[in-house]
C-alpha cells in the first residue's frame, strides 16, 4: 500500500495507516485533487494486507474546513449539470471506498471539522474529539442541501433523526460536548493527547482478529438494508465463515491455556 501521497499526507507503520490534510494554513480544505486521491487510496485499501487500520487525523489543530472555496466552490458556480453531477458522485465515492475499505477507520478531530470535513469524520467507525472541536454539516450555509455524500442516510443512524434533521437543516456548529453527548464522538481527550489516543485505539484493533474486524464493518454496512431475518441469517453465515480462521482456533487454545490469544488476522 502506498504511502507517496501527493496530495495528503500518509505514514505507515505498526499495521496502522495515519492520514491527513495538508493545509493547515487553510484548515485543511477539500481540493479536487485530494477528493480523488483520497478515494482512490481507500479503494485500494481493501485490498491491502499491510494495513490493518486507519487513523484520519487533525493538522495544525484542525481536521478540515471542507471544500475549497476558491478552489471547488468557484469552479462549481461555472459548472453544467453533467459536470456537476460527475463532481458530486465523485465526493460520494469517497464516502462508498471509506465505508468498504474492511478496514476500521478512526476520525482523530480537533478545530474546524464542517462541511466534506464533518463528512469525513461521519464516514469513520469511530471518532474521538477534542473539547474544541468544532462539527458543522454547513451545507445549507452555502444554498445547497443538508443531503450531501450520505448524511441524509448515515448521520441519523448515529445520532438520531431529530438530531439530525436539525443540524443538517441549520448547518449550526456542533460542539464537542453535544457531539460526545448524542454519540457521534466516541469520547472526548485533551489536544495534546488526541494523536496518542486514536493511535492506541488503532493499536487495540490491529492486535485483534483483522478478518473479524473486516467481517464486522462489512456487516454493519450490509445490515442497513436488510430486514432482521435477513440480518439475522447473513450474521449467521458471516459468523460461520470467521469460525473457519485460525483466530478463532488460536482464541480457542489461549482460552484453554489461559493465556492472551495473539491474533495473526487469517
Amino acid at each position: 500500500m502506498r504511502s507517496d501521497t501527493t496530495h495528503f499526507l500518509c505514514a505507515i507503520s505498526d499495521g496502522i495507516a495515519t492520514v491527513s490534510l495538508n493545509r493547515p494554513d487553510r484548515k485543511n480544505p477539500l481540493t479536487f485533487d485530494s477528493y480523488a486521491e483520497l478515494r482512490d487510496w481507500f479503494r485500494d485499501l481493501a485490498y491491502s494486507d499491510d494495513i490493518k487500520a486507519v487513523v484520519f487525523a487533525s493538522n495544525g489543530g484542525n481536521f478540515s474546513s471542507g471544500g475549497d472555496v476558491h478552489d471547488i466552490i468557484g469552479p462549481l458556480t461555472r459548472m453544467n449539470m453533467k459536470e456537476l453531477l460527475a463532481f458530486t458522485r465523485m465526493t460520494g465515492d469517497l464516502v462508498k471506498a471509506m465505508v468498504n475499505c474492511g478496514k476500521p477507520v478512526i476520525a482523530a478531530i480537533d478545530g474546524i471539522c464542517v462541511g466534506a470535513g464533518a463528512i469525513i469524520a461521519m464516514a469513520s467507525d469511530l471518532r474521538l474529539a477534542t473539547p474544541e472541536a468544532k462539527t458543522a454539516f454547513l451545507f445549507t450555509r452555502v444554498g445547497l442541501a443538508g443531503c450531501d455524500m450520505g448524511a441524509c442516510a448515515i448521520l441519523p443512524r448515529i445520532i438520531g433523526q431529530g438530531r439530525a434533521a436539525e443540524l443538517l437543516y441549520s448547518g449550526r456548529s456542533m460542539s464537542a460536548e453535544e457531539g460526545e453527548r448524542w454519540g457521534f464522538f466516541n469520547r472526548l481527550v485533551p489536544a495534546a493527547e488526541l494523536d496518542a489516543a486514536a493511535r492506541e485505539l488503532a493499536a487495540r484493533l490491529v492486535e485483534g482478529p483483522n478478518f473479524g474486524h473486516m467481517m464486522t464493518k462489512t456487516m454493519l454496512v450490509q445490515e442497513w438494508s436488510m430486514s432482521i431475518e435477513q440480518a439475522i441469517e447473513a450474521e449467521a453465515q458471516a459468523q460461520a465463515i470467521c469460525m473457519q480462521t485460525g483466530d478463532f482456533e488460536r482464541a480457542y487454545r489461549a482460552f484453554v491455556a489461559r493465556e492472551k490469544p495473539v491474533f495473526e488476522g487469517d
